[in-house]
């Protein structure tokens, strides 16, 4: 099932995308698509609503926001790719290196991303973003961990390099400035998705291709980052995990790097997970 929410920012309304391609109102049956109804019987409650084929349509020129309502927390992981790895010139980790994203700065997947004032290094990363449905903590195992996902979108991890890596402290400085994180367009439920290593990734800039990659080649499966993280907080219903980007990025590529500016266009696309399109702008 393809879940999204639809609407002006913070008024946004639960919907689906049948098999049609139809978009329809779940706001009669759903609240709101947040972690307290991914955690219940929402998602089964929704699809037979969907499958029930009474729903009203609504108008897909409609604004498509995040497809999770106020995430608690969003957790990422760095260097998951090797190729990513060998082209900041860093070694592949030997186990998952963790970072954090402010939550409020996930956005829709078509909304303006804000250059930072003073930014001069502001990079994009293609990301399979993973979704958490159940409470996981300590999971016994890979199985497990899988069990807790409720579905996958696509993210779009972008980076302010300079505050990343050459102002001091951690990268969450470079990762959390507004706008950071467009998710979506959809969150496509876990059934829907046999296997989240099978998934290519591609992003342009400006109509250029400058990744392109499979989640095959990730140097930590969903199922081990998931039993892993679990290790050292607990993952909450409504959560979002950024799993790691290939190579391709900004940072990665030769001076005078094609760090973004203002009226840049990026388009992101996962197989099965739809397509992103932004423009940017000035904070």
């Amino acid at each position: 099932m393809r879940l999204l929410r639809v609407g002006a920012p913070g008024q946004e309304r639960p919907a689906a995308l049948d098999r049609a391609g139809r978009l329809l109102d779940l706001s009669g049956v759903v609240t709101e698509i947040d972690g307290s109804w991914l955690a219940g019987d929402g998602i089964a409650g929704a699809r037979a609503a969907v499958e029930a084929g009474d729903l009203p349509e609504l108008d897909p020129a409609t604004r498509i926001g995040p497809p999770v309502a106020r995430p608690g927390k969003v957790v990422c992981i760095g260097l998951n790719y090797s190729d990513h790895a060998a082209e900041t010139h860093a070694e592949p980790p030997a186990e998952p290196v963790l970072f954090m994203k402010a939550p409020n700065t996930v956005v829709g997947p078509n909304d303006e991303v804000l250059i930072p004032r003073g930014s001069t290094k502001t990079d994009w990363e293609v990301e399979l973003a993973v979704i958490i449905g159940r409470t996981a903590r300590y999971t016994a195992g890979e199985a497990e961990a899988l069990a807790c996902v409720a579905g996958y979108a696509i993210a779009n991890d972008v980076s302010e390099r300079e505050f990343q890596l050459e102002r001091g402290g951690t990268w969450d400085k470079g990762k959390s400035c507004e706008t950071f994180n467009p998710l979506g367009p959809w969150l496509v439920t876990a059934d829907e998705v046999p296997d989240p290593q099978q998934l290519a990734l591609r992003l342009w800039v400006n109509g250029e291709p400058k990744q392109q990659s499979s989640t095959k080649n990730m140097i930590f499966s969903v199922a081990e980052l998931i039993h892993y993280v679990s290790r050292f907080m607990v993952l909450e219903p409504g959560d979002v995990i950024n799993t790691g980007t290939p190579a391709g990025v900004a940072l990665g590529q030769p001076e005078p790097k094609p760090y973004l500016r203002p009226g840049d266009v990026i388009e992101v696309e996962i197989d099965g997970l739809g397509r992103q399109r932004q423009v940017l702008g000035q904070a």
